[in-house]
């Protein structure tokens, strides 16, 4: 178990569509990778075009990454990408106490070939 630095989980919660965008910035910052989730917002009013109600489409990306990583990538996040309207995202960290990294060959599909 890793108990060494500070780390963070960094959430993203943007606009369909931005995701790659945001993770090239993150990279930029030092990360080494990111999940992205399809996901869709229930805290605005919803949209209709044509009496069909038109549901927000939302991407989460979620990276864990060092304390400084994280402060470093908001920041970048917020001078490059500024408040823009038609982006509607939120940006926010969670404390890690313990990371552990899994291996579990076991999962494997092709094992089970054999």
């Amino acid at each position: 178990m890793e108990n060494g630095s500070k780390m963070k989980a960094l959430f993203i919660i943007i606009n369909a569509g931005y995701a790659n965008e945001v993770v090239s910035l993150l990279r930029e910052a030092g990360a080494k990778g990111a999940t992205i989730l399809n996901s869709r917002g229930e805290g605005v009013q919803h949209e209709y075009f044509m009496g069909i109600t038109v549901d927000s489409e939302k991407e989460l990306i979620v990276c864990v990454v060092e304390e400084t990583t994280a402060e470093k990538a908001m920041i970048m996040m917020k001078e490059r990408k500024g408040v823009q309207p038609h982006v509607r995202s939120v940006c926010f960290t969670m404390p890690i106490d313990t990371v552990v990294g899994l291996n579990m060959p076991f999962l494997n599909p092709a094992d089970d070939k054999e």
